[in-house]
Order: C-alpha cells, then sequence, then structure tokens
C-alpha cells in the first residue's frame, strides 16, 4: 500500500458514502436505514474517543452496579450502554432495543418509532479495560415488515432473518465491520477526518486457517468433539503443520482475527456452561452472520448457528464459527459423537 499516495487521495470511500452508493440499487429505499446506521456510526465513533482517554477521565472504575448477566459494570460500560440507546432512539429509525446490559428490552414511544430492532452488546470484552486489550461494540439490526404495536417476537427471531450485523473493534485503531446481507466490508476511523474510510473492501474468510481460538482453561470440562478437534490442532496425525492458539478473551478481537486470517474461535458448552456462555441475540448472532457472509460458517455443536430461534432476549448458545473447511471437520466430529450415542 502506498501511504504516500493515499495521503493525498480525494476519492476516499467514507461509510457514509458506501451506505448511499447502497442504497441507491433500490429505488423503492426511503433512506431508513441510512439514517439508522449513521447514528451507529455516531455511537461508535463517541466510545472510541470515550475509551481512548479512559484512563485519563478516570472512567476505568467500577460503576457500583451488576448487570443481568451478574457482571459487575465498569464506568464505560455505562456510558457506553447510554450512548447508544440514545443514538439509536433519536434516529426516529427503532422500534425495540435490546442491550447485554439491560434486563429487559426497550420498547421505543409511538412517536420516535421506526422499522427496525437493533440487538447490541455496547461493550463487549470491557473486563479487558484496564490492560488495554482490543474492545468493541456488537450489533444486529431486525426489520419489521408491517406496522403493529412491538412486542418481543421482534427480536426473538433466527438470526438468518437479521438484514445487517456488525462490530466496531477499539483497539489500535478504530475499525468497523459490517455486512448489510451482501458481503463483509471493513472500515478504518480517521481521526483526522473524523471518517470511516473503506480499507478492507469485499473480506472473504480464508477456507481454512492456522490459527484456533478457545479457552483451554476450560478444556476439563469440554465434551469429546471439542477435546477431539482441538487435540487436531496440536497434534495433527496427517503430518501437516500444529495450529497456532491466539486467545484474547475479547469476541469482538478474536473473532475479527479470524475473519481476516482464517481459522476457528470457539466457546463451546461444557460441563459448566451446558447452553454455552455467549448471548445469543447480540453476541452469537451478528458474529455468525457476518463469518458467513465472508464465506465461513458458525455452528452451534448441532445446528447451524443461525437457525437458532431464541425464547429469552438473554439467552445463551455454545458457538463454533470460523473457516468453511475447519468448521466441516467439527461438524463431522460432532456427527460422529451422535452415531455412538
Amino acid at each position: 500500500m502506498d501511504h504516500a499516495a493515499d495521503a493525498h487521495r480525494t476519492d476516499l470511500m467514507t461509510i457514509t458514502r458506501f451506505v448511499l452508493n447502497e442504497q441507491s440499487k433500490y429505488p423503492e429505499s426511503r433512506g431508513d436505514f441510512t439514517i439508522l446506521l449513521s447514528h451507529i456510526v455516531l455511537g461508535c465513533k463517541f466510545v472510541c474517543t470515550s475509551v481512548n482517554k479512559a484512563g485519563l477521565a478516570k472512567l476505568i472504575g467500577l460503576a457500583g452496579e451488576t448487570n443481568i448477566q451478574g457482571e459487575e459494570q465498569k464506568k464505560l460500560d455505562v456510558l457506553s450502554n447510554e450512548v447508544f440507546i440514545k443514538a439509536l432512539v433519536s434516529s426516529g429509525r427503532t422500534r425495540v432495543l435490546v442491550s447485554e446490559e439491560d434486563e429487559n428490552a426497550i420498547f421505543v414511544e409511538s412517536s420516535k418509532r421506526g422499522r427496525y430492532c437493533v440487538v447490541f452488546d455496547p461493550l463487549d470484552g470491557s473486563s479487558n479495560i484496564d490492560c488495554g486489550v482490543s474492545i468493541g461494540t456488537i450489533f444486529g439490526i431486525y426489520m419489521v415488515k408491517d406496522d403493529h404495536e412491538p412486542t418481543l417476537d421482534d427480536v426473538l427471531q433466527p438470526g438468518k432473518q437479521m438484514v445487517a450485523a456488525g462490530y466496531c473493534m477499539y483497539g489500535s485503531s478504530c475499525t468497523l465491520v459490517l455486512s448489510t446481507g451482501t458481503g463483509v466490508n471493513g472500515f478504518t476511523l480517521d481521526p483526522s477526518l473524523g471518517e470511516f474510510i473503506l480499507t478492507h473492501p469485499d473480506i472473504k474468510i480464508p477456507k481454512k486457517g492456522k490459527i484456533y481460538s478457545v479457552n483451554e482453561g476450560n478444556a476439563k470440562n469440554w465434551d469429546a468433539p471439542t477435546a477431539a478437534y482441538v487435540e487436531k490442532c496440536k497434534f495433527p496425525k496427517d503430518g501437516s503443520s500444529s495450529k497456532s492458539l491466539r486467545y484474547i478473551g475479547s469476541m469482538v478481537a478474536d473473532v475479527h482475527r479470524t475473519l481476516l486470517y482464517g481459522g476457528t474461535f470457539m466457546y463451546p458448552a461444557d460441563k459448566k456452561n451446558p447452553n454455552g456462555k455467549l448471548r445469543v441475540l447480540y453476541e452469537v448472532f451478528p458474529m455468525s452472520f457476518l463469518i458467513e457472509k465472508a464465506g465461513g460458517q458458525a455452528f452451534t455443536g448441532k445446528q447451524r448457528a443461525l437457525d437458532l430461534v431464541p425464547t429469552k432476549i438473554h439467552e445463551r448458545s455454545p458457538v463454533f464459527l470460523g473457516s468453511y473447511d475447519e468448521i466441516e471437520e467439527i461438524k463431522a466430529l460432532y456427527a460422529a459423537e451422535g452415531q455412538k450415542k
């Protein structure tokens, strides 16, 4: 990449321009989705700035409250949640909001109501704030086709019904990865312009990968297929090289690396967490959506992840996501285990 030439480019593809270009392909479009996305982008910019100065602003102390998951909330969690709720409601395009930080769904008042339901984790990986590890925001968007009083059924839908999903990673750079249903694109925030610029067009996950990502501290509680796959990663019997273990513990960062370099990200069920640990609506679904749109697969150990039908807004599920061929191997191991039973 010629950075010197890039510094003088005036035809940069900003996320706003990109989304407007996409919108122009649909003459019937009213621009509602574009407006909603611009509010999400604004929220991401705000949180990015707050994360960057967290230490200075003493935002890394505990807020002193516990969220619905029983996790202590950091001040940044609380701030990020408020920022996104206000940004989404003020867009005038949302109907139901589900946040990891709130026990109940938020039903937008009728005067500000729109056609979209947004599920989001305002600050994923927040336990890593203090040590400077990449953290991020994850979101998924559903569209409600008819005008009715909003209910939980509007968001308790399979992930395959989502119209868009994405995440924003706050790390060495601020990167927003988005899919509106056709392809996956990555945008990086240029602080001098205050704009997200298209830097990773049409991301395709490699069909195979050399990295696996899992918390091996839980290995003693894994089921046989998970243990067998990890054993194969470390001690391949076909003469190939061992895979490298990379585990950050921040889902956004781990999935981002998997998306770009290939491999697998796993958070399997185990004896302690038979239903898995990651939340279906605002973690498993958006990430599975992105991985599939980039040519990978997402699997729960029983079925395609995006086929799950959640019954509660904070429901959990195991997930294996990543390169197509790697997930095929995991599916084969689970199928073989099923035949034994």
